[in-house]
């Protein structure tokens, strides 16, 4: 039994290994956050004023990044309008809470999703560079703080 377990083991081993440059390139984004989210003291808090401040600071970025909150917003609406209207027509018909829950839960993400690519396609956020946009306010940040 000792050896079925290490051949087991070998065997997802050397399966992880051989996707694992296949999802690093999928998820190479996270590496340009890593370096603000791994570190041994984290950025202090900021506030709207600091994001406005840095908007009207890069003439770049900052339009980029207001662009990004304002899409955040709809997707928040999106979310709100998906959870009641679901939670509530499920409720009506079953009068089930669980049930209720469940179409809460689900309406949130389906109003969420439709609530971005709504944003997307309002905002034509995929003409903008919002990732490093967003990199370039938490260097800004972390500039402005001191590099905590």
């Amino acid at each position: 039994m000792g050896e079925g377990s290490s051949a087991n083991s070998s065997f997802f081993r050397e399966h992880w290994e051989g996707w694992k440059d296949f999802w690093a390139e999928r998820f190479s984004f996270l590496d340009n956050y890593s370096r603000f989210v791994k570190r041994d003291k984290p950025l202090p808090s900021w506030s709207a004023s600091d994001v406005e401040d840095f908007i009207a600071s890069d003439p770049v970025h900052g339009p980029a990044l207001k662009t990004a909150r304002e899409a955040a917003n709809f997707a928040a609406v999106g979310s709100i309008i998906g959870a009641v209207s679901t939670a509530g027509f499920a409720w009506k018909y079953s009068k089930s809470l669980h049930g209720a829950g469940l179409s809460f839960a689900a309406g949130a993400v389906f109003g969420w999703t439709f609530g971005q690519e709504f944003a997307n396609h309002r905002f034509q956020l995929y003409r903008l560079d919002t990732k490093a946009a967003q990199v370039k306010f938490m260097e800004w940040w972390e500039k402005k703080a001191g590099g905590q």
